[in-house]
């Protein structure tokens, strides 16, 4: 469903626009996809907190791909602006990192990166469970790693 979706569509895929059986198609294309998603939570949030719970997660999220030894992250490019946000909020995590480490985020247009598509779909899986649908999330299993952030 993966190659298809980027073969022959320009736009992005979105979790949210899909219905149940292609999500759980998704959630089984995910599930066979080697290695692991980690997921940043941070719940419940009022729309005017988004972008503030989104820096919290996100840094949080470095502090916890850092113990997993990655040292790049590849996010969904958004607005100039918002892009610079994720930056500085990724500077300011490594600075509560060991000395010398080396971690570095790239934004990405997401029409244009199928794999970070995955992403859009662990998160829609994640959220789902959350909700109170557990089925996608079921699929994925031990594949995802999500945790708790506390956004204030």
């Amino acid at each position: 469903m993966l190659q298809a979706q980027a073969r022959h569509a320009p736009a992005k895929l979105h979790w949210v626009a899909r219905d149940d059986k292609e999500r759980l198609e998704l959630a089984y294309t995910v599930a066979e996809i080697e290695g692991l998603h980690v997921v940043a939570v941070g719940s419940p949030v009022h729309q005017r907190r988004q972008e503030r719970a989104r820096a919290y997660c996100l840094h949080q999220l470095v502090l916890e791909l850092h113990g997993f030894g990655v040292e790049q992250l590849f996010m969904e490019a958004r607005q100039p602006t918002l892009n610079t946000r994720d930056i500085t909020t990724v500077q300011h995590a490594r600075y509560t990192l060991p000395k010398g480490t080396h971690f570095r985020v790239d934004h990405l247009p997401g029409a244009g990166e199928a794999l970070l598509w995955v992403a859009d779909i662990v998160a829609g899986a994640v959220r789902a469970e959350k909700l109170g649908d557990p089925r996608y999330r079921e699929i994925l299993g031990d594949r995802v790693i999500d945790f708790p952030v506390r956004v204030l």
